[in-house]
């Protein structure tokens, strides 16, 4: 040894989970101090909003622009809807099933007859698939650039990398100074990443301190529901895609994680995006289906979303004593299947389309006020299987496009932190 220590190395993956537990103490044993940490988390969740548009316009433009031919990502984004189609289908099912097995909403007392009631948020009007896809075009991409607006960076540096693979050798300098800003935003996430502990515990702490440990306990029956019909899809729908497709499910879980768990303790899908790229490309995919496939999968593929809508929509009819046979669910999957699509293009996200669903079928919009109490803990667990759908429908359609995941070549490691 010569008298050196060796220097034990901690992941980023395990101080995040130390942090996460950390700040469920905090919150729950000094919830005043706890409530005072709101800025830390909301300085990462910045710090993680800074990155999205520039990283999309990198990977996006370079990646299509290398691509080639305009009619190879016709194909993908072919491969890629027919997935999504698929995967949140399977996601409606499996959470109908579950609500009608479990019947979380069994004894809940809810009065059918209430209106919406003093708790319930002025919430905004579903939209339609119709407007979802006008609202796609951007007509001014700098305003989406400031607004975050994933659907419509998507669609712009899409057109634009088409148009310079088109153009050819004039758009070069164009093409290499993307390419170059897509490896300076993964450098400049893996500092931000660095601050991620922080982030996770300050912003688990706020949630805690605010709401109280009862936010855990509260509805169990509803929360414990949801968890174990997320589970089941997590390994019945998308393990059998990873197996079908003959994803390396090693690699792929390596890759996933850390996403994965950003996505679950802040409970944004942003916070995850752009370490899920980096973590998808140096998996071995390509840039021109990883800029295309994981963010677009944002507005179209949002798993944990529909199956959250379909399970919460039926424990609302139960725990208003509302028999909906089974013609009536399959009518509101449905519907659900479209309205569903705009879940990233509205204010307040899933709660807007279960209002609008409960408006639909006659449902008491009161249900809403029920399950605000426990929103913050399912809001965890739809988007980070939100973002792990999004990562396995990259994975299948680069496998669909003949890529070759196999082998070591590509670093997929954790961040690694001196103890």
């Amino acid at each position: 040894m010569g008298g050196t220590l060796a220097v034990k190395r901690i992941t980023l993956t395990t101080w995040i989970f130390i942090a996460l537990v950390l700040g469920i103490l905090i919150g729950a044993l000094f919830p005043d101090f706890a409530k005072t940490l709101a800025p830390i988390s909301n300085i990462f969740l910045r710090l993680i909003r800074s990155i999205v548009g520039p990283l999309l316009f990198g990977t996006l433009v370079y990646g299509i622009a290398s691509a080639g031919e305009l009619k190879t990502m016709g194909r993908i984004a072919l491969k890629a809807v027919t997935y999504f189609e698929v995967a949140t289908t399977l996601a409606l099912v499996i959470g109908l099933l579950i609500a009608n097995l479990m019947r979380p909403g069994a004894g809940v007392a809810l009065n059918a007859a209430a209106g919406a009631g003093p708790g319930v948020p002025a919430l905004a009007k579903p939209v339609s698939l119709s407007q979802v896809l006008e609202h796609a075009v951007s007509a001014n991409i700098f305003e989406s650039l400031a607004q975050d607006d994933v659907l419509q960076m998507v669609v712009f540096f899409f057109l634009f990398g088409a148009a310079c693979s088109a153009i050819g050798d004039k758009a070069k300098p164009v093409v290499d100074f993307a390419g170059s800003v897509a490896e300076v935003m993964f450098r400049y996430t893996k500092y931000v990443m660095y601050t991620a502990p922080l982030g996770v515990g300050a912003a688990i702490a706020v949630t805690i301190g605010s709401k109280g440990l009862g936010v855990l306990f509260g509805l169990g029956k509803l929360v414990g529901t949801l968890y174990l019909a997320q589970a089941l899809f997590v390994l019945l729908v998308l393990g059998s895609a990873l197996t079908i497709a003959r994803v390396p499910v090693g690699r792929f879980f390596h890759a996933a994680r850390q996403p994965f768990l950003l996505a679950f303790s802040t409970a944004s899908s942003e916070a995850a995006l752009p370490l899920a790229l980096e973590n998808m490309e140096r998996m071995g995919i390509p840039k021109h289906i990883v800029g295309f496939v994981l963010p677009t999968g944002y507005s179209f593929n949002l798993d944990g979303s529909t199956l959250y809508l379909s399970l919460a929509s039926l424990f609302i009819a139960q725990a208003a004593g509302v028999n909906m046979p089974l013609g009536t669910q399959i009518t509101m999957m449905l519907t659900l299947m479209l309205t569903s699509k705009g879940v990233a293009a509205v204010p307040r996200a899933s709660l807007v389309i279960l209002a609008g669903t409960l408006g639909t079928f006659n449902l008491p919009l009161e249900g809403i006020t029920l399950i605000l109490g426990v929103d913050a803990l399912m809001d965890m667990c739809r988007t980070s299987v939100n973002l792990l759908g999004n990562c396995v429908a990259t994975a299948v359609v680069a496998r669909w496009e003949g890529v070759a995941l196999e082998g070591g070549a590509t670093r997929t490691d954790d961040i690694e932190l001196v103890a």
